[in-house]
């Protein structure tokens, strides 16, 4: 699904990320480590198809509408509840049944007795646990998550982990995580950035 070769990011001078080169078959997973500024967030805005590699070759194999992204930062309205966040992101996906999967999804993140109030009022973690339905909404084939453990307290990085281990081998996932053993289990694939 996704092939790398000699894959690297610059803006003028400064290097975001040297070259790289990887595979990552369909339903599989591919967990990229590495020390701050070594490129982790660079690579996955790549595949997540938000930027293009100053040089080498990246071929993601399938429509970007089918990739679920998470980045460090939210990509949610602050000034709109958490319902309507996800209302629109559905109309923009064209979700079918989209409110019995918005539904489904503020449950499952325990979100539901919020859905109504502005995210400006979340909590750091409430917002993250958001931001995972948001990326998950449209069911995605390829989920790109940045670091999405953080900001969650332990019971919603449980939830987190038990729901990558239900879509590990039926969805294809790149994700960065400064905690690599605690994804090690799902990981097919490692590569580590330096």
């Amino acid at each position: 699904m996704i092939q790398a070769h000699a894959v690297e990011k610059r803006y003028g001078r400064t290097s975001a990320l040297r070259p790289v080169s990887f595979e990552v078959e369909r339903g599989k997973c591919l967990l990229v480590t590495g020390p701050n500024g070594s490129g982790k967030t660079t690579l996955l805005r790549l595949v997540a198809g938000l930027a293009a590699p100053s040089r080498g070759r990246l071929v993601v194999g399938l429509e970007r509408a089918q990739v679920g992204y998470l980045a460090h930062e939210p990509l949610v309205y602050r000034d709109l509840t958490g319902l309507e966040n996800l209302d629109l992101y559905g109309r923009l996906y064209r979700v079918a049944e989209r409110r019995e999967r918005i539904g489904m999804l503020l449950e499952r993140f325990g979100l539901w007795d919020a859905r109504g109030q502005r995210v400006s009022a979340y909590s750091r973690g409430m917002t993250q646990r958001l931001a995972l339905c948001r990326a998950l909404l449209h069911d995605p084939q390829l989920l790109v998550l940045d670091e999405p453990h953080a900001a969650l307290d332990e019971e919603a990085c449980d939830l987190l982990d038990r729901e990558l281990g239900v879509l590990a081998g039926d969805r294809t996932l790149v994700v960065s995580t400064h905690d690599a053993a605690r994804l090690a289990p799902l990981a097919d694939h490692r590569l580590a950035l330096a």
